[in-house]
């Protein structure tokens, strides 16, 4: 029977466990799932990942233009704004369109309250993120701040009488007033009671 030394025994570990490492980096790589896109970790058809994207250039994330594109809301039926649905949703056509009109317009020379305007008059105020602030539009922007305001009253009011009415009884406790459970009691309550006092104090 051959011994073994510990050192002996954590080089021939350590040389098993090297080969087993290279032996897997050799394999080759196991085929892809799907029929003709080559082998795994490449894809030899791009189609097969989905609409294929237009390349980015640095106006897409230009600042002034997603400020201008937060004001205008997707005509999609997402309810996002044009930039959050551009850069979010890429199954979406609508938004990048909408993104190559407010470059378009930008590029003619309007300012963007102009750009806005021009895509109010062919889409109408439903594509504005939020109403302008006039005419009736105003009640959306002072109404939930007046209820609150009235709720609020409303509730000072209430605590305050809350609290006025319990302390109108505690305060008649202290001064010794008959307790409302004893004054509602019925005659024949009473006398049981005050026969069980007679017979105690005797």
């Amino acid at each position: 029977m051959t011994t073994i030394t510990r050192r002996g025994f954590l080089q021939r570990s350590g040389a098993l466990l090297a080969a087993g490492v290279t032996g897997s980096a050799i394999q080759s790589p196991a085929p892809d799932s799907l029929a003709g896109a080559g082998p795994s970790g490449r894809l030899w058809d791009p189609n097969r990942a989905g609409r294929s994207q237009a390349p980015t250039t640095e106006r897409d994330s230009d600042p002034a233009i997603q400020v201008l594109e937060k004001r205008l809301k997707c005509t999609c039926g997402c309810g996002l704004d044009v930039y959050t649905c551009r850069t979010t949703d890429f199954t979406c056509t609508t938004s990048p369109a909408m993104h190559r009109d407010v470059l378009a317009l930008l590029d003619q020379g309007l300012s963007e309250d102009e750009v806005v305007q021009a895509f109010v008059e062919r889409y109408g105020v439903t594509v504005l993120m939020a109403p302008p602030k006039r005419g009736f539009n105003l009640a959306g922007y002072f109404v939930p701040s007046l209820a609150i305001v009235v709720a609020g009253a409303g509730l000072l009011v209430a605590l305050r009488r809350w609290t006025r009415q319990a302390a109108v009884p505690a305060s008649a406790s202290a001064a010794g007033a008959p307790d409302a459970a004893a004054v509602a009691a019925s005659p024949e309550e009473l006398e049981r009671l005050q026969h069980e006092l007679d017979e105690f104090s005797a």
